[in-house]
């Protein structure tokens, strides 16, 4: 795709300082644009970079002085920072743009998708599948019987949705994801071994919600494993059957949570987060990275380690233990000194 620094400027709202017809056909930081190339400045510390950029076109604040002759074309906006990522989402908008149903898929007789449906080869739609508008399902994707998916929704490739499935509006769905499959239930007999059992529920994803890649959303027991509005899952996480995770939180990657757990509105959880089953989790919590959660945890409670402890009580701890060594030292020399008395 190839614009004109006029068709960009006309975009953002802003004003062209150069040649209005100059073309950019990509992205590129500041200090590594090259020619048919466009960037941006927004922080002060890479200005000098502004005079030698072999960017065709920089978007820059109205108020940027130039203090030195340059070879860009400048846009002018009120934020270059916003502008900017307002022209990524304008760029990725027309960059996945696709239409239509590409050959060959398999989409049940009794199937329905809306209006201005992509589908991409390979993919497979099962049996009472409801598609809304502007849906968009990439190659390799599996939907099972009786998923429900609305308006707005892309699903990239190789993601796989188990049957009985309903996602909202506005979601995404990354590659290799796969929401549905089996929770990991299984029940111990007398001689040992393990019974499976069924699972039988589904998995609920609302509103706005993203769903990493390679991430794992198990379908319950029974009910639903619920997923609320304005969830933001990064790749590689596993929840497990039963969860519920409240609006607007945000997990980072490889944290597991266990079967029937239910955490709050609005929490942040880092990587490799380990939580267990069964426990409630508050609204506005805040958990540091690897820290393992094994208790309930209240409202507006910031946590680290493993097991986790209030964070505050963390980090005075771990001052502790980083001089243990020398307090063992010191303590012995004590000792030694009580002795010789």
């Amino acid at each position: 795709m190839e614009f004109t620094a006029s068709q960009i400027a006309g975009i953002l709202d802003g004003s062209v300082e150069g040649n209005g017809a100059v073309t950019v056909s990509k992205l590129a930081k500041i200090e590594e644009g090259t020619q048919g190339s466009l960037t941006f400045l927004a922080n002060p510390k890479y200005k000098h970079y502004i005079y030698t950029t072999k960017a065709s076109v920089t978007i820059v604040d109205k108020e940027f002085v130039l203090e030195n002759p340059i070879e860009t074309t400048l846009i002018r906006v009120e934020d270059a920072y916003k502008a900017f990522s307002k022209l990524l989402e304008y760029y990725n908008q027309v960059k996945m743009n696709k239409m239509g149903i590409e050959q060959p898929v398999f989409v049940s007789e009794s199937a329905t998708y809306g209006e201005n449906i992509y589908i991409g080869a390979f993919s497979y739609l099962g049996e009472n599948v409801k598609i809304g508008n502007n849906v968009k399902i990439y190659p390799n994707v599996y939907i099972g019987d009786n998923v429900t998916i609305g308006d707005n929704v892309t699903v990239f490739a190789g993601a796989k949705i188990y049957s009985e499935t309903i996602i909202g509006n506005h979601s995404v769905i990354h590659s290799g994801a796969i929401i549905g499959a089996d929770g990991f239930g299984f029940a111990p007999s007398e001689n040992g071994e393990y019974n499976k059992v069924p699972q039988t529920g589904n998995v609920i994803i609302e509103d706005h919600v993203d769903i990493g890649a390679g991430t794992t959303i198990d379908r319950a027991t029974l009910g639903s494993t619920i997923i609320r509005r304005g969830v933001k899952l990064d790749n590689q996480i596993q929840i497990a059957h039963n969860v519920e995770i409240g609006k607007n939180t945000v997990i980072a990657a490889q944290t597991g949570i266990a079967g029937s757990t239910k955490i709050g509105e609005n929490c942040m959880i880092g990587g490799q987060v380990g939580i267990v089953g069964h426990i409630t989790i508050g609204n506005n919590v805040r958990i540091q990275a690897q820290s393992g959660i094994g208790r309930n945890v209240k409202d507006n409670e910031t946590l680290q380690g493993s097991p986790a402890l209030n964070y505050g009580d963390y980090n005075k701890s771990y001052v502790h233990f980083k001089n243990l060594p020398k307090i063992v030292e010191r303590f012995n020399t004590f000792e030694k000194k009580l002795d010789n008395q």
